[in-house]
């Protein structure tokens, strides 16, 4: 596949995931819940977490931002729900390395979170990616 048709799906799954995201909304029950917000773009969101002996039993989030933050958040939730906290930080981990853009193991399956991959290209963006997973760090930290 040339590099312009894999640009375009991964802008067509970035924009999917904004247009249509992924367990947006509030968890029923007791969660963690973590409020984080990007000051230098105005991205805001609320990462809420049930987890349950370590596992990631359910993950949502409300907020509102660019396309990049959102959709991050979606496929972000979407990965580490039934998920040990440990493999989510490491989840985490491999997303931060993206992107700075260092080389990550390509034999790891990342679903749609690899099309957020081209982001690298704009420091200014990172931070706009990064967010959810900075959220999801953060309330497992203060667990």
């Amino acid at each position: 596949m040339s590099f312009n048709n894999l640009d375009t799906l991964y802008r067509q799954v970035i924009m999917d995931h904004y247009k249509n995201p992924r367990n947006k909304g509030v968890v029923d029950g007791d969660s963690l819940t973590v409020d984080m917000n990007n000051p230098t773009c105005g991205d805001r969101i609320q990462l809420q977490m049930q987890v349950e002996d370590g596992v990631v039993k359910d993950a949502k989030f409300e907020g509102e931002g660019c396309s990049i933050s959102m959709s991050s958040a979606s496929m972000m939730t979407q990965a580490i729900k039934g998920k040990k906290i440990d493999d989510a930080l490491n989840m985490s981990k491999l997303f931060s390395n993206m992107m700075l853009g260092e080389d990550i193991d390509t034999d790891l399956d990342l679903g749609d979170i690899q099309a957020l991959q081209g982001v690298s290209k704009f420091p200014a963006r990172i931070k706009c990616a990064t967010l959810a997973w900075k959220a999801m760090e953060k309330g497992v930290h203060e667990e």
